[in-house]
């Protein structure tokens, strides 16, 4: 055969592109996991470029679709009959007993019979009827993976088992789908964008493989249910507030590429991470606003050693969240370090608490670790910029001296449903993998820590932070170093006090400064409920969740306290008895607790015993059983349950119940009951945003 491959060839069927992308048949298999057949219909509907007929359909043909099978009417809507069946469905899917939703099985009917038309009949509109199966199968699989990363406000306890699997399944693996992840993924969507760009899913999207994605809940969030708790205060400490040209190092010698001579540098800021101050300005902080949730510091702020005593020092403060770029020099002189965000949250998962007391004991902190995907590139003109021309010559481009490891992102899912992600400087600007994800996925905030100049909003951080508020509608906090912003003076310019930059889709762009004698600023955020959409004719639900700023706060050092003392009394901290992946599958089993006890009560013992080694269902997933601190979890919200005196509504007797705090108690034990009792206080505050 020629080099070239004869087009006058048979195009593949759409059953021979599906197996060769998925290695999968095109079958009913796919109808006993509606991610899987999510999975299908967006990648046919995707290559096929038919998406499209939904604003303009064939001639002749109509959508959404009506007619005898979908009367007009607010009572028989294609979009009624499609959250039904979603309805219906995933509550088939757990024991697959009886018969399937009559539209799914309908609609299914037609794809099966349809399995070898080509993608380019399907492209041009000629198969409409099998157009019109995909998308509406599309509608339906989308519906049903709803709940399967953020929890349900209200579901009627329909398929709450089913949802519990999936978000174990996606904890383990990174996708919904039972399809190999190597071939493609399924994740879920957290916001929907508020330009009126046209989205067809509002609940889960098809990726392609390669990245490295975890997914992570970790439940810290205010105690009770008043939504109104639904607001967090960030401490920004743009540190170190000095740099000098000597913190800009040379590493290696100098390399050439054609006429282009290059080289690499280190950034080893003199300044090191002052924990005194650090002391001081928590109190100043915590003066002006009660209590500080969460503390944000810039790219390269510490080192690793500095970890353990900066998280003593938030501990002390009742501060949940640590998110912070490290600095990591190479093993031995001449080696590349790393660059890296390390996240941090508090095992006791209380946001807004006061200082702790003395007697109580410290229960360590869960670790999480994001690292930068692109070296910086100085050039001439950044050289200038930043005034490093005694440290690096002008005529040279200057590399950073880091390991690249491969691309991966954590999504981290707080309490009060807020979804995190965060990058590194470059990586914000980048049009790669991990960007696409993000513009898939839509996470609620994205964190950008930077080692650069001024946050305006004429400058490259506000273009692509403006870029991802329109599309998906994340907001978007920037943050850099106010001793690198003070170096930014480019031209003779004076230099700006913009250490920071917040972007959201309501309130729209403020930029952050940092006044004459501030070490820090305090930002105050809100969250509101927020509207999920598509294209595809679905009537629009109130779901999702915003965030937007709503005060800033300067923050200068309260008077120093001295060497900062080792609180009587009160001991080390200590390992988490639960990795970060098992928390993260007892919190998704913790809220099928919760959504049971809401929604269907009688339901829970089978959700319990599902979540239980010996259930079937992982095996047929392919997922390994729990390990045993997971399974010693599980069993002790199961013995709270079951130890709890009914008096009223099951879920608010339960939530009564983990309030409790037995002197012999396990850790393991406790860490649990405060699981659970997240899980059960949020879905209270989503009952009372519905009601």
């Amino acid at each position: 055969m020629n080099a070239v491959q004869d087009r006058t060839l048979a195009q593949p069927a759409l059953a021979e592109i599906w197996h060769g992308l998925t290695g999968t048949a095109l079958d009913a298999e796919l109808l006993e996991w509606p991610p899987d057949l999510l999975a299908l219909t967006d990648t046919l509907l995707e290559r096929a470029d038919a998406y499209r007929f939904v604003f303009s359909p064939p001639a002749g043909a109509q959508w959404p679709p009506a007619g005898a099978q979908w009367p007009p009417g607010p009572e028989a809507s294609w979009s009624t009959e499609v959250h039904a069946a979603a309805r219906a469905w995933s509550l088939w899917v757990e024991d697959q007993r009886g018969p399937l939703p009559a539209l799914l099985a309908r609609e299914w009917a037609i794809v099966e019979q349809h399995s070898q038309t080509t993608l380019e009949d399907l492209a041009a509109g000629r198969e409409w009827r099998l157009c019109q199966a995909l998308l509406t199968l599309h509608a339906i699989a989308d519906e049903a993976c709803a709940g399967l990363f953020v929890a349900l406000d209200c579901s009627e306890g329909t398929g709450c088992i089913y949802r519990a699997r999936g978000r174990e399944l996606l904890a383990r693996t990174g996708s919904l789908s039972r399809i190999h992840d190597q071939r493609l993924r399924v994740v879920p969507k957290v916001c929907c964008p508020p330009s009126g760009r046209a989205y067809f899913a509002r609940y889960a999207c098809t990726i392609d493989p390669g990245l490295e994605i975890s997914w992570r809940k970790l439940p810290a969030r205010h105690p009770g249910t008043d939504p109104r708790a639904e607001h967090a205060n960030l401490l920004l400490l743009p540190w170190p507030l000095k740099v000098r040209e000597s913190d800009f190092q040379p590493v290696g010698d100098i390399q050439r590429l054609a006429d282009q001579p290059y080289g690499h540098f280190a950034f080893a800021p003199s300044e090191r991470l002052d924990l005194d101050l650090v002391d001081q300005m928590l109190r100043a902080a915590c003066d002006e606003v009660g209590s500080i949730d969460v503390v944000v510091l810039p790219e390269c702020a510490i080192e690793p050693q500095d970890i353990a005593g900066l998280e003593a020092v938030l501990s002390r403060h009742g501060v949940i969240y640590l998110e912070t770029g490290v600095r990591e020099a190479g093993e031995h002189p001449g080696d590349f370090g790393r660059n890296w965000i390390h996240i941090g949250v508090d095992a006791r998962l209380d946001k807004g608490r006061s200082e702790p007391s003395p007697a109580e004991p410290s229960a360590g902190w869960f670790h999480l670790r994001q690292d930068k995907h692109h070296r910086w590139s100085l050039d001439q003109s950044q050289i200038y910029q930043y005034h490093l021309g005694g440290a690096l010559h002008p005529h040279v481009r200057w590399w950073e001296a880091i390991e690249v490891p491969r691309s991966s992102l954590e999504f981290i899912q707080v309490g009060e449903e807020i979804t995190l992600a965060s990058l590194v400087c470059e990586d914000l600007a980048q049009n790669d993998a991990v960007s696409k994800l993000i513009r898939a996925v839509g996470p609620t905030i994205v964190l950008a820590l930077l080692l650069d100049g001024p946050q305006l909003t004429s400058r490259w951080a506000a273009r692509y932070a403006g870029v991802l508020a329109d599309d998906p509608g994340s907001a978007v906090l920037t943050l850099s170093s106010a001793g690198m912003v003070a170096r930014s003076r480019p031209d003779g310019r004076t230099a700006s006090p913009v250490i920071g930059l917040w972007k959201d889709p309501v309130q729209g762009t403020r930029e952050i400064p940092l006044e004459p004698g501030a070490q820090g600023v305090v930002l105050t955020l809100c969250g509101e409920r927020a509207s999920r959409r598509t294209a595809d004719g679905r009537r629009p639900v109130q779901s999702g969740t915003r965030y937007f700023d709503v005060a800033v706060h300067q923050v200068r050092a309260a008077g120093s306290a001295g060497v900062l003392p080792e609180v009587p009394g009160r001991s080390p901290a200590c390992p988490s008895p639960l990795d970060v992946g098992d928390l993260t599958i007892l919190t998704g089993w913790a809220e099928g607790v919760a959504e049971a006890l809401a929604h269907a009560p009688d339901r829970t013992a089978r959700l319990l015993d599902a979540a239980h080694p010996d259930a079937r269902w992982r095996e047929e997933l392919g997922l390994d059983q729990p390990s045993r601190p997971l399974t010693e979890a599980l069993d002790s919200i199961a013995h709270l349950i079951a130890t709890t005196t009914p008096t009223g509504t099951p879920w608010n007797d339960v939530l009564r119940a983990t309030y409790l705090d037995p002197d012999d108690e396990t850790p393991l034990t406790t860490l649990a009951r405060r699981v659970l009792r997240s899980a059960l206080e949020q879905l209270g505050t989503r009952l009372a945003l519905g009601s």
